[in-house]
């Protein structure tokens, strides 16, 4: 792992340290609730939908056809702790063929399975198609590599690529690597000579450890990118090409979440190799800049249900839901003023580190600190020690403690000068912000079900009448949407189940299986 990766890992443990201790320190749940609720009705929901575009009916059943398959990915004891919270071991033991080891001999032999090919068995009991449908896959618990199978639908004359979303530690590790990284040639080439091509004399960005994870995939999948005489010789050119088994075939990439992230970005890959490849990313995090998003329209579509949290996970974001935070935190008279600064000193070290571009930390101070300038016009800068003065702050009684800062604007302390170095929604060079790729759809469930107060209850237990799809402008996903269903409406099967619900309001239906395949 690098410098600047450790450097990013360790920023995050210890922000959720800082956090940990101001929970400790003793607020209270009404108060955390509070600040939910003030965050949630700060918020910006989204515009109502009467004149916007339903989304096209094909990719709606195409999408929902394929859906499965970015389910089944996820082989792990993930799916059935959610689906099956009091005998997820049971079910995740029956999908895993552990009961059944005399059928390893019939499996598909995948890269890093274990002995009795159980992510294999896992996938095809899912899907519930006959083993030989499953080509080629690997179940890797690296960070910046994707766990992937391929699959080859003969009734349908089509080929899908299923990437796996986020569920092991080392997928997190992936996620967080969210600084932008400049895209490379290599990296844009189904987007030159594209209908909608880019300028590759412009500097392009993505999220860098979803664009690592895609430059692998794309090395296990076409291995050399370089073109011979008779094109690429990769497993798939050898599977698609010119007389080969599948010869004619469409391509299909389907991912979830961090997988419809890397998913997007291979297909931007391959579609010069490829001209009938297609992407579906269900809730896929923001992996590109704005022009890139743009171009990659007519063959990319990103998926997103209501208020998921993940769509709207981004760099600019999170550093905007920062400044929020600790403006309302410093608003508050009797908040511990310590804490508040210190999270904000953390905020701006961070910040001032990856501005200035430092990779390495001096090993000569004694305590923990932060350098911030007191003014503008100042050239001196001024150490903060962190520890000592928490601790001397927090030797004040509750009952006398009232933040002095309440109500104050002044330059000189961390926190103006924490919103200063806030990102705004402008994009900018050092910080450039990061868009869901392709055509956005979003599914919103009918009514305005979801304006409930937090302390109500919470009403995403109730069952909705049906959904919505439309397409929508990826703009209106910049910012974390706090609401009850954020993080339940990243589900894959509530992706799937709103899905069915959009086609049969639409009365619109598909059929994925075929007796020749199942035979």
């Amino acid at each position: 792992m690098g410098v600047i990766e450790e450097d990013e890992v360790c920023s995050v443990a210890r922000l959720l340290g800082d956090l940990v201790s101001y929970r400790a320190s003793g607020t209270g749940h009404l108060e955390f609730l509070a600040g939910l609720a003030l965050l949630q009705n700060n918020s910006q929901f989204p515009e109502s939908y009467e004149d916007c575009m339903e989304a096209p009916a094909f990719h709606l059943q195409e999408a929902a056809m394929l859906h499965k398959f970015a389910e089944a990915a996820y082989t792990g004891p993930l799916l059935d702790v959610g689906r099956n919270p009091a005998l997820f071991l049971c079910t995740w033991i029956c999908r895993q063929g552990i009961l059944t080891p005399w059928s390893r001999k019939w499996r598909p032999k995948l890269d890093g399975d274990n002995w009795w090919r159980g992510h294999a068995a896992a996938f095809l009991k899912f899907i519930n198609f006959p083993a030989h449908v499953l080509r080629r896959g690997r179940i890797c618990r690296e960070k910046c590599k994707a766990t992937y199978f391929v699959v080859v639908l003969h009734y349908l004359r089509c080929v899908v690529i299923a990437v796996r979303g986020t569920e092991t530690a080392e997928d997190l590790i992936t996620d967080g690597l969210g600084r932008a990284c400049s895209l490379t040639v290599e990296d844009l080439d189904g987007l030159t000579n594209h209908v909608h091509g880019i300028d590759t004399s412009r500097k392009h960005y993505g999220h860098s450890g979803i664009v690592e994870a895609a430059r692998d995939l794309f090395m296990q999948i076409e291995g050399d990118p370089k073109f011979g005489e008779s094109g690429s010789i990769g497993f798939l050119s050898s599977l698609i090409g010119d007389g080969c088994e599948c010869d004619g075939y469409s391509i299909r990439i389907v991912g979830h979440s961090l997988g419809g992230a890397i998913a997007s970005l291979l297909g931007i890959r391959l579609r010069c190799r490829f001209p009938n490849l297609y992407v579906y990313a269900y809730g896929p995090l923001p992996s590109v800049d704005s022009d890139v998003a743009d171009a990659c329209s007519e063959f990319v579509t990103s998926i997103v249900l209501d208020n998921e949290f993940s769509s709207r996970l981004s760099y600019g974001s999170i550093r905007r839901l920062q400044v929020a935070a600790i403006k309302v935190l410093s608003q508050d008279p009797k908040a511990d003023t310590a804490l508040i600064f210190r999270l904000a000193r953390r905020f701006l070290s961070a910040s001032k580190r990856q501005r200035e571009n430092i990779e390495e930390r001096t090993s000569e101070e004694a305590m923990p600190s932060i350098i911030v300038n007191n003014s503008p016009e100042s050239q001196q800068d001024q150490i903060y020690p962190i520890w000592e003065e928490a601790e001397a702050e927090m030797q004040q009684d509750d009952e006398e403690f009232i933040n002095p800062f309440h109500g104050m604007a002044s330059e000189d302390n961390p926190v103006s000068q924490f919103m200063e170095t806030g990102p705004t929604r402008e994009d900018d060079d050092e910080a450039p912000e990061m868009f869901m790729p392709g055509l956005v759809i979003h599914i919103v469930p009918e009514g305005n079900n979801m304006s409930v107060p937090i302390w109500r209850g919470w009403p995403i237990c109730d069952v909705t009448d049906g959904y919505k799809a439309y397409v929508a402008n990826r703009e209106s996903f910049k910012e974390i949407m706090v609401s009850p269903s954020m993080f339940l409406d990243h589900l894959p099967w509530r992706c799937r189940h709103a899905l069915q619900k959009v086609l049969e309001s639409r009365n619109l239906f598909f059929d994925l299986t075929s007796e020749s395949d199942l035979v």
